[in-house]
C-alpha cells in the first residue's frame, strides 16, 4: 500500500468516521493487537493459572474505552440528528440554506481556542498560546503557515467543507430527514473507491460489496418516490454533498498526510478564518439579488442558527477528538443510529410513507456502511474466532476426564510405591507460561525450516517431532492450519498462486 505520510492515522482513508473532514491522531499509538499463539493462550493467566493484574488492568481499560464509546456515540447521534431536524424546522421561517451554512462554519474558528484550553487544563508542560501556534503550525511545513500555504493547503478545503454541507442542507429543503441523512451514510462508500483509485489502498472485495449495496440503495430510494424530479433533485444533492466530503477526505490524506489533535484543531480554525474572510461576500451577493432574502433581521430565527451552529459544532468536536477516548469504528456507528432517530421524527412530524422500497433502500445503505467498517485483517479474525468456536467443546471433555483419572489414581495410589503419576508436560492441562513459550519457539524454529527448505518436512522431521511433543495437539493442528492459510494468501496477493488442472477446467 502506497504511504503518503510517515504519520499513519489507526485507520486507513475508508475508515475514516463520515463528516470526521480531517484524519486525527492521539499523541500515543495503540498497541498492536496479540498474534495468532498469544490469542490461543488462555486469557488473563500467569504460570500455574492464576489471573495476571496486567491483563485485569487491560480489561478495565477496555471497558472503560467502551463505556465512554457510548456516550461518544449517543452525542454523536444526537448532535447530527437535532442539527438535520432542527436545519429542516429553521427553513420553515428563514430560507436561506447558505446562509447558514456560512453561519455555522464560522463557528469553526473556536476550535483551536477550545483546544488549547484543554491543553492548559491536561498537559504538564503548559505552553503559550504562541508557542503552542508555531508548534501546530509545523503540519503544514518547515516554514508554518505562509500566505502560499493557506490558498494552496487551506483554501481548497474551505471550499469543499462549505460544499459539503450546503448540498446537505439544500437537499433537506426538498427531500425528508430520513433520506437524507440515510443517503449521505453512501459517504464511506466513496472515500473507498476515491482512495482505492488515488491512493491505491488495498483492494478488499468486501468494501466493494459495500460500495455497490451504497449505489443500488440510492436508485431504490429514488424509485421510492417514483422518480418524481423534486425528489431526484433532492437525492442528487445529497450524493453531491457525500462526494464532496469523501473528496475532501481523500484529498487531506493525499497532501497532508494525518494529523495530532493540536494540528487538526489549527487547520479547522483556519477553515473558520477562511469562510469570514472569503465567503462573506456570497451570502450578501445571494442577499441583495433576492436569492436568499429576509425582509427584516428582527425576522432572522437566531435561536435556531445559534442551536444548529452549538450542535454542528458538537459532532464535529466529537467525531474529530473522540479517538482520544474510544475507538472509531463506535464513533462511526452514531452516524447510522441518526437515521432511525430521523425516521422516528419524520414519522410524527412529516408525511413521510415508510413503503416497502424505501425501508429495503435503507437497510441496504445501513448494511453498506457497517460492511465497511470491517477492519482490513477482518478474514484474519473471523477465522482465528471460528477455529476456537469448533476446537473449544472438543476440548474441554478430555481435560475434564483427565484430570478426574489423575485425581483417582492419585487417591488409589499406595503410599511409598513409588513416584506419583503426573500429566504429560503440556497433555491437557492449561499450559504454563514457560509451556507456552517453549511451544511457540519450537513452532518458530519448524517455520524456518519449512522456509529455508522449501516447505520440505522431510529436512526437518527432528525439529516437527520437537515441535509435536512441545505443543497440545488442538494447538498443532491450529497452527499447521494457520501456516497453510498465511502461505496462501501471501501466493495469492503476490498474483504467484497457480490453480490446479481440475480448477482450471471447470
Amino acid at each position: 500500500m502506497k504511504k503518503h505520510s510517515a504519520r499513519v492515522a489507526p485507520l486507513s482513508a475508508c475508515n475514516s468516521p463520515v463528516l470526521t473532514l480531517t484524519k486525527v491522531e492521539g499523541e500515543e499509538r495503540p498497541r498492536d493487537s496479540p498474534g495468532p499463539a498469544e490469542a490461543q493462550a488462555p486469557a488473563g493467566t500467569e504460570a500455574g493459572g492464576r489471573p495476571s493484574r496486567r491483563c485485569w488492568r487491560c480489561s478495565r481499560a477496555q471497558l472503560k474505552k467502551i463505556f465512554w464509546g457510548v456516550a461518544v456515540v449517543l452525542c454523536v447521534c444526537a448532535s447530527w440528528a437535532g442539527a438535520t431536524q432542527l436545519a429542516k424546522l429553521t427553513f420553515r421561517k428563514f430560507d436561506a440554506p447558505f446562509t447558514l451554512t456560512w453561519f455555522a462554519t464560522n463557528w469553526n474558528f473556536l476550535f483551536f481556542p477550545l483546544y488549547y484550553a484543554g491543553h492548559i487544563c491536561k498537559s504538564a508542560e503548559k505552553q503559550s498560546v504562541k508557542q503552542r501556534y508555531r508548534e501546530c503550525c509545523r503540519f503544514f511545513g518547515d516554514n508554518g503557515l505562509t500566505l502560499k500555504v493557506f490558498f494552496t493547503k487551506a483554501a481548497p478545503f474551505g471550499v469543499l467543507w462549505t460544499l459539503t454541507n450546503y448540498l446537505y442542507l439544500h437537499a433537506i429543503k426538498k427531500i425528508n430527514t430520513t433520506d437524507v441523512s440515510v443517503l449521505f451514510c453512501c459517504n464511506k462508500a466513496f472515500v473507498f473507491l476515491l482512495s482505492w483509485i488515488v491512493l491505491r489502498d488495498r483492494f478488499m472485495g468486501v468494501r466493494i460489496v459495500a460500495a455497490i449495496l451504497a449505489i443500488a440503495g440510492i436508485v431504490m430510494m429514488t424509485y421510492a418516490d417514483g422518480f418524481h424530479s423534486h425528489s431526484v433533485i433532492g437525492i442528487a444533492l445529497v450524493v453531491g454533498s457525500a462526494s464532496m466530503s469523501a473528496l475532501y477526505k481523500v484529498l487531506f490524506k493525499l497532501l497532508l498526510g494525518s494529523a495530532k489533535f493540536g494540528e487538526a484543531a489549527l487547520f479547522l480554525s483556519i477553515l473558520g478564518v477562511f469562510n469570514i474572510l472569503f465567503i462573506t461576500c456570497i451570502p450578501v451577493i445571494l442577499y441583495f439579488t433576492k436569492v436568499e432574502y429576509w425582509s427584516s433581521f428582527d425576522d432572522i430565527p437566531w435561536g435556531n442558527l445559534c442551536g444548529f451552529s452549538v450542535l454542528l459544532l458538537t459532532f464535529n468536536i466529537v467525531l474529530n477528538f473522540g479517538i482520544a477516548v474510544t475507538y472509531p469504528t463506535l464513533m462511526s456507528l452514531g452516524i447510522v443510529l441518526s437515521v432511525p432517530v430521523n425516521a422516528v421524527v419524520d414519522h410524527y412530524t412529516s408525511k413521510i410513507v415508510f413503503n416497502g422500497v424505501r425501508v429495503i433502500a435503507i437497510i441496504i445503505i445501513g448494511l453498506g456502511f457497517l460492511l465497511l467498517l470491517l477492519p482490513e485483517e477482518w478474514d484474519v479474525w473471523l477465522i482465528k474466532l471460528l477455529t476456537r468456536l469448533k476446537t473449544r467443546p472438543h476440548a474441554l471433555l478430555p481435560r475434564l476426564l483427565d484430570r478426574v483419572i489423575l485425581s483417582s489414581r492419585r487417591r488409589r495410589r499406595e503410599p511409598g510405591s513409588g513416584r506419583a503419576e503426573s500429566l504429560s508436560p503440556l497433555g491437557m492441562a492449561a499450559p504454563s507460561m514457560k509451556e507456552r513459550q517453549a511451544c511457540w519457539g519450537a513452532r518458530d524454529e519448524y517455520w524456518k525450516c519449512l522456509d529455508e527448505n522449501t516447505e520440505d518436512a522431510s529436512k526437518c522431521k527432528k525439529l516437527r517431532s520437537s515441535f509435536e511433543s512441545s505443543c497440545p495437539q488442538q494447538w498443532i493442528k491450529y497452527f499447521d492450519k494457520r501456516r497453510d492459510y498465511l502461505k496462501f494468501k501471501e501466493k495469492f496477493e503476490a498474483g504467484d498462486f497457480q490453480p490446479s488442472k481440475m480448477t482450471a477446467k471447470s
